[in-house]
């Protein structure tokens, strides 16, 4: 569908959707440019206030990943307010405003729609200076590949609508998701880092595999080093894989590659799809806080789990 879209030739807009970046940058005169991002989806947990913080943490991420500062956001809601107390909706917006306070930008507004089925989130505007931006096109050969936040949180929030991910599983998962990718960004910067993505719907190795394209590079992964969140092995064995993960797996046919000695779980979690998951920053420089998961080679375009 995309492809059908015209390429703008606007000379100031540094990144648009055409390499599948995580948010579009537009230079704006004095030297800044803007970060523009939006994201919302339906109830991933039970709990009205931890389902508006992880859809804030989500959608400010964006900025972050593109090595920006979140300014602005405004809010949007889709929801019946006949079908729960005032009170329900009322701690949706409480989780995303204590999180958008957290990340030091500002609510300015946002819009509603009446709807059957719940939908929060944000469009998020934010501040990065071209010099220090991050993106997905920037991967060099001998880059190592660093992970901040653990992996497997839409293994574990469908284990939890099945009753089957126990509550310190899902609590964790929550601290996750609720987490911030603004130290991760820091810590980004602080090293010079230029490539960068946040993981999301598209798996690690889906997001990964746009750096690769997008750089012209092959991506190696190390699956013993992959950080997971508790219970993710047991999980996958109760069939609590989800079906996003599977479309995640056949949309990379080939360019996804497992070496035999990588187990079948463990090959679930490489295209879980996350919400609201860590950055993942490349770095010829060890980045203290953050897991060392990979490295950047020469060859053929594609994301290999060893």
């Amino acid at each position: 569908m995309l492809r059908q879209l015209p390429i703008s030739e606007n000379p100031d807009l540094l990144v648009g959707f055409e390499t599948s970046d995580d948010a579009g940058v537009f230079r704006l005169p004095g030297g800044q440019a803007l970060v523009q991002t939006i994201d919302f989806f339906t109830p991933i947990v039970d709990d009205p206030y931890a389902y508006g913080a992880i859809a804030a943490a989500n959608a400010l991420s964006d900025v972050y990943a593109m090595g920006g500062r979140p300014l602005t956001v405004l809010n949007i809601a889709c929801f019946n307010p006949d079908s729960a107390p005032a009170e329900v909706w009322a701690q949706v917006f409480k989780g995303a405003a204590d999180k958008t306070h957290e990340s030091g930008a500002a609510i300015v507004g946002g819009h509603s729609v009446i709807d059957n089925e719940p939908k929060f989130g944000m469009a998020v505007t934010g501040l990065v200076d071209p010099e220090k931006m991050f993106a997905n096109t920037g991967a060099k050969a001998g880059d190592r590949i660093f992970l901040t936040k653990p992996l497997g949180t839409g293994i574990i929030t469908t284990a939890a609508k099945n009753d089957v991910a126990s509550p310190d599983e899902l609590a964790a998962a929550i601290k996750a998701m609720t987490t911030l990718n603004k130290k991760a960004m820091e810590l980004g910067q602080a090293h010079g880092v230029r490539c960068a993505t946040d993981i999301t719907g598209f798996g690690l190795a889906g997001h990964l595999f746009n750096i690769a394209k997008g750089s012209g590079v092959s991506i190696h992964l190390q699956s013993s080093a992959l950080p997971l969140l508790p219970g993710i092995e047991k999980l996958i064995q109760k069939e609590q894989a989800t079906g996003a993960a599977t479309r995640n797996k056949e949309h990379l046919g080939a360019a996804l590659v497992f070496e035999s000695t990588v187990p079948d779980w463990l090959r679930d979690v490489v295209v879980d799809p996350q919400t609201s998951g860590g950055l993942v920053l490349f770095s010829a420089e060890t980045l203290e806080g953050a897991v060392e998961i990979g490295l950047v080679e020469a060859g053929e375009v594609r994301v290999t789990v060893s």
